[in-house]
């Protein structure tokens, strides 16, 4: 081995690409081998158990006397949980006699229904479900989510923080993210206290607009509940729960106890599901030696045992150290497909930032959003990152463009829409204006209209003035000491004018004591129609079935602010139309003159094309190309080509119109080459192929480089130096707008004219 065969990376980087490579943002991620005495191992840890269970008849119940390896005696009471409430004893056995690969198939295979899979698992211990799911490829699981979530239409969930705890800017975000299409909305505080307000704000913010969006604020468990039973939110899922019974105790809980949580919401109509994500156990330094997969199996287990009506998992707090891992981002896909297999809600993690790289964070949503999921993230930054209180979003504000393009790109309903400036303006107005109204009303805080002004333009809380400092505080505390209610924020509202928004509220209050959102992945839609698993259930059963998104909602994902029409798209020749006049002499015949070079123009070029996509007008891209011929002493002709829109063929034909025998093919769009008369049509001796690149410098130097050929010479071709950017993908669009005249004006047949050019 050599010595450079020993150096670190910081030590490589100094060779060439490798100090590229030492920059790029992936860098700052922590990787680490896979450590199965730590947990640091994604999906098989040699420490794992085995499956088993077996049942006892004990009188007239059946009891399970062994789970997983281990006796009933042994039990530790994650185990005593799920052993009495988390399995359908009645499908065990069956389930359990499956082969693993067997079940696992039935997962991924179309023509085994979706009932019969959820029947089995649940029969199916943590150990068995977690050893069957991790047989399964990652486009497997994809495979089997389409089929196994439980609501046949996608949803998404929003966060709504800022740094200040401001009310009016709670407000005028939720109405935003209301407005792209979120129908749940939470938030939380960077100071406790400031819970109370945080509601309230929220509360009403989340109804402006399109009414029907579940709100909740997340925080210490006891607040939280409180906040839920005065009406102030409408759901929570920060109830953690945890695979390893040492975690439980270090955060003063038990299965046991969440179950009466979970229970207590419920009688209050409140939706309710758990958090869980995997590497939490690792983390914390309790995992116990097993691996991720595994411990969180237990989480989905005990969810489904509790009462839960679903889950939000997928890393979440500990994404981090899941991805460290080798197949780290395979065991986040799995935690969401065992939710959907366990038949519960799934609310499929992405609410942490996983990676610097774009990629890496990519990579880690996209699966999800192929596959569909009732909430596509747990939380999706609907602010910047620097205002989300949670931690940084895989997905933020300003990643919002790119997520509706994705949802384009592949036809797939990641629950969004695109907003306009003024609809976004007008909403937040809205939002902040009433939280202005009902906090002044209530005596809770006076906000001036300067402050709402600045809330309806802010992209964040950095863009507000400090205001008064302890204005939040006082007002969560008051709300807090007269135990405000959601009755007494209808009632302000009602007062100061906001009718909407107050009927909205008491909609959604009255929808409590119905309790259908109780049913498992319950959202409202505008109409506070209830989607569910019991309304609206997910029926794929293959290619042709499921869940297809409505025209209207198709041409929503189509719809796109950067979108543009080919008038939009060729807009900008209208202003050039004109400073070139192009006018015909006679049919193009044979030069003589040895010193002549002809150039070729296509059929739109000074017609309907007039400027190029590098920014110059034609006329000039000729001027430049002239002067470049004549300084080698060439006289240029001009040869209007009408028959063809290729630029090879325009320049052959040039070619073998000129007296030297060389000529030079020009698009309206600016691509252009020299070409000679005895070549074939695809080759050329130079060629300008990315016009956006190209500059007045580099036109004279063709013409100069043509110049030389028409003079026998060999000349060095011009580099244009290359670039990093996309420029494909930046022009492509515009390029075909820009071929489309092309070809209008093309005349198929018609024999090339020598062309006069004046210009104005």
């Amino acid at each position: 081995m050599h010595a450079r065969d020993l150096e670190s990376p910081a030590s490589a980087g100094a060779h060439g690409r490798m100090r590229v490579l030492d920059a790029k943002p992936v860098n700052l991620d922590g990787f680490s081998v896979a450590n199965p005495e730590l947990g640091l191992v994604a999906m098989r840890s040699p420490y794992d158990p085995e499956p088993s269970l077996v049942v006892a008849d004990r009188g007239r119940q059946k009891v399970v006397v062994e789970l997983d390896g281990k006796a009933a005696e042994e039990f530790d009471v994650i185990d005593e949980f799920i052993a009495r409430y988390g399995l359908d004893l009645g499908a065990a056995q069956e389930a359990m006699a499956l082969d693993d690969v067997v079940l696992a198939r039935m997962t991924v295979d179309v023509n085994v229904p979706r009932a019969e899979v959820v029947r089995l698992i649940g029969g199916t211990t943590p150990a068995k479900l977690a050893r069957v799911v991790a047989l399964l490829t990652p486009v497997e699981m994809q495979m089997a989510m389409s089929k196994m979530r439980a609501r046949r239409t996608p949803s998404n969930q929003a966060h709504v923080t800022n740094q200040l705890d401001d009310p009016l800017l709670i407000a005028a975000d939720a109405a935003s993210a209301v407005a792209y299409g979120f129908r749940e909305v939470e938030t939380t505080v960077p100071v406790l206290s400031d819970a109370p307000s945080n509601a309230v704000a929220l509360l009403i913010g989340s109804q402006v607009g399109i009414p029907g969006a579940m709100a909740q604020c997340s925080i210490e468990e006891a607040l939280e509940l409180r906040l839920g039973l005065r009406g102030l939110t409408s759901y929570a899922e920060t109830i953690s729960v945890y695979g390893t019974e040492q975690v439980f105790i270090d955060g003063d809980d038990t299965p046991f106890s969440k179950a009466i949580l979970a229970s207590a919401y419920a009688s209050r109509g409140l939706k309710m599901r758990v958090t869980s994500g995997g590497g939490a156990e690792v983390l914390m330094g309790a995992a116990e030696k097993c691996s991720i997969l595994y411990l969180e199996s237990r989480c989905v287990s005990l969810a489904r045992a509790l009462g839960s009506q679903g889950v939000q998992n997928g890393g979440i707090d500990a994404v981090g150290v899941v991805s460290s891992v080798p197949e780290g981002m395979k065991e986040l896909l799995a935690e969401n497909l065992m939710v959907m297999l366990r038949d519960l809600e799934s609310c499929a993690g992405n609410d942490n930032l996983i990676s610097e790289s774009d990629i890496r964070r990519s990579a880690h949503t996209l699966p999800v959003l192929l596959a569909g999921a009732d909430f596509i993230f747990s939380g999706f930054g609907s602010i910047p990152r620097y205002d989300n209180a949670f931690a940084l979003s895989n997905f933020n504000s300003d990643d919002m463009d790119d997520y509706l393009v994705l949802q384009r790109d592949w036809a797939a309903d990641g629950g969004l829409r695109t907003v306009s400036a003024e609809r976004l303006a007008e909403v937040r107005r809205r939002g902040a204006s009433a939280v202005q109204a009902v906090y002044r009303d209530l005596g809770l805080a006076d906000y001036d209209d300067e402050r709402v002004d600045e809330v309806v333009v802010a992209n964040g809380s950095r863009d507000l003035s400090p205001g008064h400092p302890k204005m939040v505080a006082e007002a969560a505390a008051a709300i807090e000491a007269r135990q405000l209610t959601v009755f007494d924020v209808i009632a302000s509202l009602k007062r100061t004018g906001f009718d909407e928004e107050a009927d909205a509220i008491m909609r959604l209050t009255r929808e409590r004591l119905r309790g259908d959102q109780l049913q498992t992945s319950a959202i409202f839609d505008e109409n506070f129609r209830v989607l569910s698993k019991i309304t609206d259930p997910n029926d794929y059963t293959g290619p042709g079935t499921g869940y297809t998104p409505t025209e209207q909602r198709r041409a929503e994902i189509e719809n796109i602010r950067q979108e543009r029409t080919i008038a939009e798209l060729t807009a900008d020749q209208d202003a050039h139309r004109g400073h070139l006049s192009i006018t015909a002499i006679e049919p193009a015949q044979q030069g003589s003159d040895p010193r002549e070079v002809c150039i070729g123009l296509s059929p739109a070029l000074g017609r309907t094309v007039w400027l190029t996509l590098c920014g110059l007008t034609v006329g000039e891209v000729l001027r430049q190309i002239e002067a470049g011929l004549e300084e080698e002493g060439c006289v240029p002709r001009l040869v209007r080509v009408s028959s063809t829109i290729d630029v090879g063929l325009i320049g052959l034909t040039a070619a073998r119109l000129s007296g030297s025998g060389i000529g030079i093919g020009l698009q309206g769009k600016g691509t252009a080459l020299i070409h000679r008369r005895d070549l074939a049509p695809l080759a050329n001796l130079e060629l300008f192929s990315v016009a956006p690149q190209l500059t007045a410098k580099m036109y004279r130097e063709l013409g100069k480089n043509a110049g030389r050929h028409a003079k026998g010479m060999t000349p060095v071709p011009i580099f244009g130096g290359g670039t990093d950017e996309s420029i494909s993908a930046r022009y492509q669009a515009r390029t075909v707008a820009l071929v489309a005249l092309e070809r209008d004006v093309c005349e198929p047949g018609q024999p090339p004219l020598t062309v006069k050019a004046t210009r104005a």
